[in-house]
C-alpha cells in the first residue's frame, strides 16, 4: 500500500463464528481496517486483534444504520462488505416443515442480506467503488433432501446477490456469492460425528477466496456464484 494512502476498510457480518473469525483475520492480516457486526451474544472465541466489534440486529434497518454510521465515523468509507450471517435448519421433508421454519431461514439467510445491502450499497454508489461478497451454500444450486427451506433461502440469496451485481455493474461495485459445501467447524463436527471432516472445506480457504474477491485483481469478476466444495462428492 502506498505511503499516505488510506487503508481499505471492510465490514464482516457474522464475525463471531468460526468462518467469521477466519475471514476477519484474513482481512486484518491483509492490512484492512475491519469492523465486525453481529447480534449481541456471549462468545468464548477470542476477538481478532484490531477488529472494531459492533452489535446490531440485521433484521432491523435502524440498528444496522447506527452500526454503519459508527463505521463511517471511524473509517470514513466502506470498501468491502463480506456478509456471512446465516443459519441452517433441516432434517424434515418439505411436507412436514412448518411455516415458522421457512420464516426463520428467510430471516437469517435472505432478509439479513437484503437489509444490510440497502444500507451499505448507497454509500458504495456515492463513491463508485465497492466489493460485496456473500456466503451462500452448495445446497442453493445442488438440492438435497431434507433441506428444503434452507436450500430455498440460500437460492434466494444467490438470486439477490446476482441481481445486485447487474444493478451496479456501471457503478464500480462488484457483487459475488461463494457456495461452500460443509465447512469444517466445531459445530459441524459435533452435529455430524460420523462424517469425515477431511473432505470438508476449511474456513481459511473460504476466507482466502473472499479476500481475493475483495481485491482489485477481482475487479472484473461480478455476478458470479463460485463453488468451493472441498473433497465432497
Amino acid at each position: 500500500m502506498a505511503t499516505g494512502q488510506a487503508k481499505r476498510s471492510a465490514i464482516i457480518t457474522g464475525f463471531r463464528g468460526s468462518l467469521g473469525r477466519s475471514v476477519a483475520q484474513a482481512f486484518l492480516e491483509a492490512g484492512y481496517q475491519v469492523a465486525g457486526i453481529a447480534r449481541p451474544a456471549p462468545s468464548s472465541n477470542p476477538k481478532p486483534a484490531g477488529l472494531l466489534e459492533l452489535s446490531a440486529d440485521l433484521l432491523d434497518l435502524a440498528s444496522i444504520g447506527r452500526s454503519v454510521d459508527t463505521i463511517l465515523d471511524r473509517f470514513s468509507k466502506i470498501d468491502v462488505l463480506a456478509h456471512l450471517v446465516g443459519g441452517f435448519e433441516g432434517g424434515k421433508y418439505i411436507v412436514d416443515t412448518d411455516e415458522a421454519a421457512l420464516d426463520r431461514m428467510l430471516d437469517l439467510n435472505l432478509r439479513t442480506a437484503f437489509n444490510i445491502f440497502r444500507i451499505v450499497v448507497p454509500h458504495m454508489r456515492s463513491r463508485r467503488h465497492g466489493r460485496i461478497i456473500a456466503v451462500g451454500s452448495r445446497t442453493a444450486v445442488d438440492a438435497q433432501a431434507l433441506t428444503g427451506v434452507y436450500g430455498a433461502s440460500k437460492a434466494a440469496l444467490v438470486s439477490l446477490v446476482l441481481t445486485l451485481a447487474r444493478e451496479n455493474i456501471d457503478q464500480g461495485i462488484t457483487a459475488n456469492v461463494v457456495l461452500p459445501s460443509t465447512i469444517d467447524t466445531p459445530a459441524n463436527r459435533a452435529a455430524m460425528p460420523q462424517a469425515d471432516p477431511s473432505k470438508w472445506v476449511r474456513p481459511e480457504h473460504v476466507a482466502s477466496l473472499i479476500l481475493w474477491l475483495a481485491s482489485e485483481g477481482a475487479s472484473q469478476t461480478t455476478g458470479a456464484a463460485i463453488p468451493i466444495y472441498g473433497a465432497e462428492s
